[in-house]
């Protein structure tokens, strides 16, 4: 994993990593707790919150909230083009997460309170993620640790019950963007990949399960300060390709 890092450190921009091999324990990381803009890598611990608040029974699945005009947020998404309608959490859940949609986000959002999602977050053992803002806000804060950290919990079903960390995990398996650390991997493997990006100007994050008959890897980039969008792709893409080799030809 070393040359992960040195290709890392020879591009430009900032840069943050975190790897972990769920079934052996090893892991490697690089600038890994240091605290990073979330863009839409946040909708995965906010997901998790309202799960939780499913579990305790505060809110249901399929309870339906409406979504008005006042509701709905610019930036990724398609929930901004329709009419006001209502929807069931269990259809928010799936549109913030397969479609990185921020209205959903604000909606899911609005309904639990920001002082009560980072208390979840901070119960989670996310020590260095807070959501300060609305989707997108750039002072929206995690870590490459902590978001593998989701993973970990779903995986583990330490933080919600089986039935809803699986939710989670097949509702990202088939999150339509797997063109960041997963672009060269082959499509058939795409499948077997769950994955949640984030973006903004300046910033490419993408976080990311792994689940193979070798085991289960969780890994996390992310970046800041690039020069174009285009520049972070090709740095994620890369860096995923060097990822992807080693779980292929080292790990048996």
């Amino acid at each position: 994993m070393k040359e992960i890092k040195r290709y890392l450190e020879d591009r430009l921009g900032k840069y943050s990593f975190y790897f972990e091999d769920l079934k052996s324990g090893y892991i490697f990381g690089y600038n890994e707790h240091v605290k990073m803009t979330s863009a839409g890598c946040m909708k995965l611990p906010v997901a998790m919150v309202v799960m939780k608040e499913i579990e305790t029974g505060k809110l249901s699945l399929d309870q339906m909230v409406m979504v008005t005009e006042k509701d709905k947020v610019e930036g990724s998404g398609i929930l901004k083009e329709f009419l006001e309608r209502e929807y069931s959490i269990r259809e928010l859940i799936t549109v913030m997460l397969m479609d990185s949609d921020n209205t959903a986000t604000q909606k899911l959002v609005s309904l639990l309170g920001y002082g009560n999602i980072n208390s979840y977050i901070q119960g989670m053992g996310l020590k260095n993620t807070m959501m300060n803002d609305m989707p997108g806000s750039v002072i929206n804060l995690t870590t490459s640790y902590d978001l593998s950290m989701c993973w970990k919990h779903l995986k583990n079903r330490s933080y919600i019950n089986d039935d809803n960390s699986q939710l989670l995990i097949d509702i990202l398996k088939k999150q339509h963007k797997k063109t960041k650390t997963a672009f060269y991997i082959e499509e058939p493997l795409k499948s077997r990949i769950a994955s949640k990006p984030g973006d903004m100007d300046g910033v490419e994050n993408d976080t990311t399960l792994i689940e193979l008959q070798k085991g289960d890897f969780v890994f996390t980039i992310m970046s800041s300060e690039l020069p174009n969008s285009v520049y972070g792709l090709v740095s994620l893409a890369k860096a995923g390709k060097m990822i992807w080799d080693n779980i292929k030809y080292n790990w048996s």
